[in-house]
């Protein structure tokens, strides 16, 4: 890996940027959503101070495969989003590769990967519910995700991720855009699909038995969720080229702007049960969907 992977690696867009700008994005989640309500709200390090206590706390004692899997699936997500991260093209050039498009969808995907096999390995028949529901969610909102990916792409003949970043005349970029952002709150699960984690039903689903460092971890895998998946739409709609500057404070921008337009959603729409945020993707946005594929692929031809 040349000097430029480990800077985006280690630094923009990568774990010195994403960690504590994935505590603030979920700070600014949780208090978007407490003014709505008309509350006050967390103070601005409250996540980070959730993250410390929990790093303190002991956990209940776990012994053979399972503790050591239940261990495995955050830090495995977190890895795999980190890696995420290193591909965003926030200064597109000519570096990548033609398949990291590809390679960023399965790292995006890996940690809800990891999230159901958690509540699988918790051996709480909550944990499993959720894990179900997660499984099926996934199934849906992925159908409606990898097609806006996908048309994107055909949109600009390529997977490379430096040459689809930044806007396009097409409009099957910009619907594929809008396909991304559907399928967010889903994958965040956040209101209305937060079936898989509905604590008035089942707890914390799939981290019902989770507790201390492991927990704490998860906490973690979720702000870098929420870096990498805004990030992804930012990079896909600013523009390219100008000082690397103004391209950072953009994307932050951007990332946070999409932040608390969905927290916002979140906090004015109620849970969906599971059947109907399958029928909201399959019936609604894979509709969308597949007139973006169809819009990019007319336009392909035509030209």
């Amino acid at each position: 890996m040349n000097a430029s992977g480990l800077i985006q690696l280690f630094v923009f867009p990568g774990l010195l940027f994403a960690i504590p700008a994935g505590w603030f994005y979920i700070w600014g989640e949780h208090k978007a959503v407490a003014r709505m309500q008309q509350r006050i709200g967390p103070p601005m390090l409250q996540p980070f101070y959730d993250f410390v206590k929990l790093l303190g706390k002991r956990t209940p004692s776990r012994r053979g495969i399972e503790a050591d899997l239940l261990r495995l699936w955050p830090a495995l997500s977190v890895l795999s989003l980190a890696g995420a991260l290193a591909l965003l093209p926030v200064f597109p050039s000519g570096h990548g590769f033609s398949g990291d498009g590809i390679l960023l969808v399965a790292l995006l995907e890996l940690p809800s990967i990891c999230f159901i096999l958690a509540g699988f390995t918790s051996g709480s028949i909550y944990g499993e519910i959720g894990a179900i529901r997660e499984a099926v969610l996934s199934v849906a909102n992925n159908l409606v995700f990898l097609l806006a990916i996908v048309t994107i792409a055909v949109t600009e003949k390529t997977f490379r991720l430096g040459d689809l970043a930044g806007p396009s005349w097409n409009p099957g970029h910009w619907l594929g855009v809008f396909g991304i952002l559907l399928c967010i709150p889903a994958k965040l699960r956040l209101n209305p699909f937060s079936t898989s984690s509905a604590e008035q039903e089942i707890y914390s689903g799939p981290l019902t038995e989770y507790a201390g460092a492991a927990l704490g971890m998860w906490e973690l895998a979720h702000g870098l969720e929420w870096v990498a998946l805004t990030g992804l739409v930012a990079t896909l709609v600013l523009p390219v080229g100008g000082p690397w500057w103004i391209h950072a404070i953009l994307f932050v921008a951007v990332s946070f702007g999409e932040v608390l337009l969905l927290s916002a959603v979140s906090a004015a729409t109620a849970r969906f049960t599971l059947q109907r945020s399958i029928q909201f993707y399959w019936r609604w946005a894979a509709v969308l969907a597949v007139l973006a594929m169809s819009s990019a692929i007319y336009m392909r031809f035509r030209s």
